[in-house]
Parts: structure tokens; C-alpha cells; sequence
């Protein structure tokens, strides 16, 4: 039985409506034990102020770090450490506003690695790019087989490759409101994809 094997591939768009903040706790101090408490005195008010926004199971440690600093001559200068939490916000308002808050709180001791915009369901829009890869296979599949003067038959096997997105993106910040800090995150489009091989009988 011969047999033609195509792959095609496909994206849909989708709206993301959800954030994740990487935010980073940072301290220098003139020796280790210190630099350690001060990050961790910064993560801990990180997360008090996070937990006015979002559960406590969408707070996360993704790391701490410390290592030697040095000053602006290269000369030994203490340690840096560093708390880093990753953030996930339900809606962009909550993490335009966290991020105001962690900003207006934490101040210095904080560093903003990133603010990342996903969206919470990607089914509908991996079910609309699985279509339109199956589609596109199928088309090029009918090409393929009428320059080799054959027809398709049924299909014989299918496929799915690695299914792409949705790709956290970053966030457009604004800052607005006339009485602080007031932050914006706009969600533009993030896009997903998908690839299908698919195999067919050739009549």
C-alpha cells in the first residue's frame, strides 16, 4: 500500500488574561548573614503585599543567590543576595496593580525581572490552529498527490507535533492616575500554534 505523509501547520490567536511578575528581593550587606536577612526581610514584605492581591499558592520562590559585591573601583564591597519569586496575577488589573503596590512598598530592595501575560485557557485556540494545520496538510497533500497523478484515499495516521504556545509575552506598561502610581498592563495578542502530520492512502 503506498502511502503519502505531509505535515501542515497552524496558529490562532488569543487575548492574554492572566499576568506572572518575576520579581527579585535584593540586599547588599557587609557580610553574608546580613545580606541573607536583609533579602530575606524584602521577599517576606513582597509577599505580604502580593497576598492582597492573589493566593498564597500563586506565590512562588523560584531561587535565591548571593555572591561577593564588589564597589565601582572593583574593590571587595560585602554580598548581594537575592530572593527571586515568580507572581501569578488572575487578571491584568491585579497585576498592574501589584506591581504598583510592590513598587510603592518594597521600593528599592525590589528589582522587576518581568512581567509575562499568558492566557489561563488555550483550548479553543489549539483546537482552531489543530483545524487549520489538519487543513493545510490536507491541501498540500492533494497537491503533492495530483502532480504524482495519484488521489487520495483514507487517512492512515495522524500525528501531533509539539503544540506552540501560548508563549508568555511581555507586558506594555503605562503608568497613569494622577494621585501614584497606577500601572497598565495591555494584553495585545499572543499567538498559538500547532503542527499535525498526517499520512494517507494513496488510490
Amino acid at each position: 500500500m503506498r502511502t503519502l505523509t505531509v505535515t501542515g501547520q497552524g496558529s490562532a490567536v488569543a487575548v492574554p488574561d492572566a499576568a506572572v511578575l518575576r520579581v527579585v528581593a535584593v540586599h547588599r550587606a557587609g557580610n553574608l548573614v546580613d545580606a541573607l536577612a536583609g533579602a530575606d526581610s524584602a521577599a517576606r514584605a513582597i509577599g505580604e503585599v502580593a497576598r492582597r492581591h492573589t493566593e498564597a499558592v500563586d506565590i512562588a520562590t523560584g531561587g535565591v543567590n548571593v555572591w561577593p559585591a564588589h564597589d565601582d573601583a572593583g574593590s571587595p564591597a560585602g554580598f548581594e543576595a537575592r530572593h527571586s519569586l515568580t507572581i501569578r496575577c488572575s487578571d491584568l488589573d491585579v497585576g498592574g496593580r501589584l506591581l504598583g503596590d510592590l513598587a510603592a512598598e518594597v521600593g528599592g530592595r525590589l528589582q522587576v525581572d518581568g512581567v509575562g501575560l499568558v492566557v489561563t485557557d488555550p483550548t479553543e485556540a489549539q483546537a482552531e490552529a489543530r483545524e487549520l494545520a489538519f487543513l493545510e496538510a490536507r491541501s498540500r497533500a492533494h497537491h503533492l498527490a495530483g502532480l504524482a497523478g495519484v488521489a487520495l484515499g483514507e487517512v492512515e495516521s495522524l500525528t501531533e507535533g509539539p503544540v506552540g504556545g501560548p508563549y508568555p509575552r511581555f507586558a506594555a506598561l503605562a503608568a497613569g492616575g494622577p494621585g501614584g502610581l497606577d500601572l497598565t498592563l495591555e494584553p495585545g495578542q499572543t499567538e498559538i500554534t500547532a503542527a499535525l502530520t498526517v499520512t494517507w492512502q494513496l488510490v
